[in-house]
Formats: structure tokens, C-alpha cells, sequence
């Protein structure tokens, strides 16, 4: 943003301060009113996605209220802080994700496993896995013991997690895909492949690389982002057997994959994105 408009301003929104009074709201960070600014882009909310980083979109209402464009819109990112919400906008749209179960009973739980074989509870809240937990049938490869092995790993589960997500471990080739899009057109794929570990995530062990998507796999995601209307974004899908199914759509997307696979500067795409907006919506384009 510095080198294509020379002002540059870091928010961090621990420091963001919210005033409601007489006047109308107002976001300050160190003193700044950020209504004056003609627009925000948003690359992260917080450092782990919570209720409280929900709170935070929330926030950039304020701004968006004021007339100060938000890349991308608070609303517009809102339904993908929480994994069920996007689950449910994804099926609604008639999007193929993997099997799921979303339930509050560790007994359903367990029928749920007997069902699948192989699943993945999920937090409600996370990104790059963290905090997802492979749970397979006692006694197979990389089970658990016994039963009460199992049964205590589902309950230590639930009582981080009230409402359980968990979803059928798919056979995948051994990689999952990032299909990225800005602005809605579609920029590029990276492949994310797997390291030592059940999952793809770079925090995990894995690894970009370059990849040329199917047209159908590039279709499938553009529907799925379309559903969201967001300026930036990431599109998590899974070649199976059955066809390419949709794991999740970020809420923010990613530059490392792109820069790493592609030798893309999405950074400066996204800057670029941003200008252009602003132009246009001010008649100056």
C-alpha cells in the first residue's frame, strides 16, 4: 500500500478503540479516527479465530457504516469465522463438502465414527487444523486401544467443544488445494501436500507446490466463493474419488502459497484490487 500510495497504517485490533455516544460511533486506533480513512483491508482479525474475533468484524461495521470501504466487507467475512455457519452457507448453496456430523452428544459421536470408520472433529473456530483431532475405530491402524480409550479422547473433545463438528476422513491423493480468487476472478491453485502427518497444513509439515487445476475444480470453487462475495479468498478443496468436494472457504485467504508456488505477489495483487475499488466507487475510474 506505501509503495503505491505512500501512506502506510498497520492496525492491530487489540488497539482499536470503539466509541458509542451522541455523536455516532467512531473507531480510534492511537488517536486516529479510522472513519477517515477511505478504505481498510483486512489480512488478519486475530491471531486464532474465536467468538472474539467475531466480535472484532463486528466492529468494522462501525467503519463500513461511516462510508470506509472494508476489504473485505464485514459481513462478507463474518459467516466463515465460525466453521458451522460457512458449512452451513456452502450446503445451502448446493456445494459437495465431505460427510458431516454436527452433534452434542458423545454418543452420536461414537455411532458417527462406526459410520465413517475414519473422522475429523473440528473445532468450531480454528484455522490451519489446529485443534482437530483423528479419531478411528479401537484397535485399527493408529486407534486407540479399546473402547474406553476412545470414549475418553470423545469426551475430552467435547469439553473444549460443546457443539462437535466432525467430519468423514476422505481418501485424498495425498494433497489438498488452495483455488484462490480476487475480486471474484480467479488467480490461481497451489497444491498443499502432505507431510508427515494426516494433514496437508503447513503447521502440520506440509508443502506448496505449483498445480494446474481441472476446469471442474476451478468451477466448483468459483461457485463456492461466489456464495460469500468476499474480495480475497482461499478455496480448501479435496480431489476424491467421487469428485472434488469443498473442505472450507477462508475468510481471508493466504499470500505465502501463492508466493512460494506461483511466484505470485499476492500482496500487491490485493493492493492493486483495492485501488481500483476506491477509484471506481468514487467515480475517478
Amino acid at each position: 500500500i506505501e509503495a503505491r500510495t505512500g501512506h502506510r497504517l498497520l492496525i492491530e485490533m487489540h488497539e482499536v478503540v470503539a466509541e458509542f455516544g451522541e455523536g455516532g460511533p467512531r473507531l480510534l486506533h492511537r488517536g486516529k479516527d479510522l472513519g477517515e480513512l477511505d478504505g481498510v483491508i483486512v489480512k488478519k482479525i486475530a491471531e486464532t479465530y474465536s467468538p472474539d474475533a467475531l466480535d472484532r468484524v463486528e466492529l468494522l461495521r462501525v467503519l463500513a457504516g461511516r462510508g470506509v470501504r472494508v476489504f473485505s466487507r464485514p459481513q462478507c467475512i463474518s459467516p466463515l469465522i465460525d466453521r458451522l455457519s460457512g458449512t452451513i452457507k456452502l450446503q445451502l448453496g448446493g456445494i459437495p463438502m465431505p460427510a458431516t456430523i454436527v452433534t452434542e452428544s458423545v454418543d452420536e459421536a461414537r455411532a458417527t465414527l462406526a459410520r465413517f470408520g475414519a473422522m475429523i472433529a473440528k473445532p468450531l473456530y480454528t484455522s490451519k487444523a489446529r485443534g482437530m483431532v483423528l479419531l478411528r475405530e479401537p484397535g485399527s491402524e493408529g486407534g486407540p486401544a479399546n473402547e474406553a480409550e476412545l470414549r475418553a479422547t470423545l469426551e475430552e473433545f467435547k469439553r473444549t467443544n460443546e457443539v462437535m463438528y466432525l467430519q468423514q476422513l476422505v481418501d485424498i491423493p495425498g494433497r489438498d488445494l488452495g483455488v484462490v480468487f480476487l475480486g471474484g476472478e480467479y488467480l490461481a491453485t497451489y497444491a498443499r501436500v502432505r507431510g508427515g502427518s494426516w494433514s496437508t497444513s503447513t503447521s502440520k509439515g506440509g508443502k506448496y507446490q505449483a498445480h494446474q487445476p481441472s476446469r471442474e475444480i476451478i468451477e466448483l470453487a468459483r461457485r463456492a466463493q461466489a456464495l460469500f462475495e468476499l474480495d480475497f479468498t482461499c478455496v480448501d478443496v479435496v480431489e476424491t474419488e467421487s469428485g472434488p468436494k469443498v473442505f472450507e472457504v477462508s475468510a481471508f485467504g493466504g499470500f505465502r502459497g501463492l508466493a512460494e508456488a506461483c511466484d505470485i505477489d499476492a500482496a500487491g495483487a490485493y493492493a492493486d484490487h483495492a485501488i481500483r475499488c476506491l477509484a471506481h466507487e468514487r467515480g475517478l475510474a
